[in-house]
């Protein structure tokens, strides 16, 4: 069959059939669900066994994480570019099976090497087989109406991975060891994620501007995107904010410990911010259908450094400070579904890949930084600079939408 034929024969590209849209995103849903339990969430229960096997520091195992997000930022750019090009099966069923294997030799590592060395991998699968290649596929092979709605699926089922995998990992570690854990765990991501892959994806490559659904695409490539202002206020907006959830998400236990609270109840109240990035981006699709995703996220995002800047004035006493949380945790999750509407509705479909690649890179980079940082500024100066991060988002996000797109 020929070129021509073969884009006669299938699905309009961005637009799909709603048949074969439902099945492409019940798989993504469950493949990012898993991808993102085996692959991240797992580390925090196999932390500490592996740095006593190996006899190092937890910081040095620590230090394999942020390899890993490194080499996950690494490899955005030339992802998102190929995935822009080609058709997403190949790639994304080659990571899926790169992070079977690095976990699987990661479950049998002897030295600290070998640790670092999976973690790279694993970083490397992850950037070809979770949410930043997931999200490209939606965008590239579904129609704008239906494009919020599929992202929001996934991330909501995507958000019950570490409340699926994280007693998973630790009844399995604690039932026979980390090795066997990681093993069956690097088994399960195999059978799941591989042949959803292969056989999902569809294998029809993005249009071609020539070829797109009319007012699907607007021709902006990368080069186009970095000489835009708006390109730099969004990359400010999604970096502060990344950088203030991240420390938030890491230091919140010990915040609310120093201010008084039993940890046990700390950990409890903070364990509310999975939850309420679930409602928040529940919330968030749904405002957004009457006023753009770029005023609601940034409204939250505003609500976000309120909370964040009352946390220390009232969060001695528990309803405030549940309060503060709950106003935080209903952000939480809101970057990550209001960066691809975003970018599409400036940028369009054709180049989606490698743009939302290339402002993946230094969120990527903020987001494993941001713990660190946070932790040599403690106590309120450490709530006042996470408000402030959130009130500049908020402010950039805005300064974005007044700027001209390219055309």
């Amino acid at each position: 069959m020929t070129a021509t034929a073969d884009r006669a024969a299938a699905p309009a590209r961005g637009g799909g059939t709603p048949t074969t849209g439902r099945r492409l995103i019940a798989v993504l849903a469950v493949t990012a669900t898993v991808g993102y339990g085996v692959l991240y969430y797992t580390f925090s229960v196999v932390l500490h066994p592996i740095a006593a096997d190996l006899h190092t520091s937890t910081a040095v195992i620590t230090g394999a994480y942020t390899v890993s997000v490194l080499a996950a930022a690494l490899a955005a750019i030339p992802v998102g570019r190929y995935l822009d090009r080609r058709s997403a099966r190949g790639l994304m069923t080659a990571g899926a099976a790169l992070g079977s294997v690095a976990v699987a030799g990661l479950s049998q590592a002897t030295a600290v090497w070998h640790v670092y060395a999976a973690f790279a991998l694993i970083g490397l699968a992850s950037s070809a087989s979770l949410y930043e290649a997931i999200f490209t596929v939606v965008v590239h092979q579904l129609g704008p109406a239906r494009r919020a709605g599929s992202v929001l699926a996934i991330t909501i089922v995507a958000g019950f991975a570490s409340t699926i995998f994280v007693p998973a990992t630790g009844w399995l570690t604690t039932a026979y060891d980390w090795r066997t854990a990681l093993l069956v765990l690097a088994i399960v991501h195999a059978l799941t994620t591989v042949p959803a892959h292969a056989l999902a994806i569809p294998r029809r490559a993005p249009a071609d501007p020539a070829h797109a659904a009319p007012g699907s695409n607007r021709a902006a490539d990368t080069r186009q995107a970095l000489r835009d202002r708006g390109f730099w206020l969004l990359a400010v907006a999604f970096v502060a904010h990344g950088t203030a959830v991240s420390a938030v998400s890491v230091h919140l236990v010990g915040y609310l410990t120093a201010l008084g609270h039993p940890v046990a109840l700390a950990a409890t109240v903070a364990g509310m911010l999975g939850v309420l990035s679930v409602t928040g981006r529940v919330l968030t699709t749904g405002l957004a259908r009457r006023r753009t995703v770029t005023t609601v996220a940034a409204a939250v995002f505003a609500g976000q450094a309120a909370a964040a800047a009352a946390l220390p004035l009232a969060g001695a006493h528990l309803t405030a400070a549940i309060a503060c949380v709950a106003a935080f945790g209903l952000g939480f999750g809101i970057g990550t579904i209001a960066r691809p509407a975003i970018l599409v509705d400036r940028y369009g479909t054709t180049s989606y890949g490698a743009i939302s690649g290339t402002l993946t890179v230094p969120i990527t980079i903020a987001k494993a930084a941001a713990p660190l940082a946070a932790a040599a500024v403690t106590g309120t100066a450490m709530m006042a600079t996470v408000a402030v991060l959130c009130l500049m988002a908020a402010a950039a996000l805005l300064a974005s939408a007044r700027t001209e797109a390219p055309a």
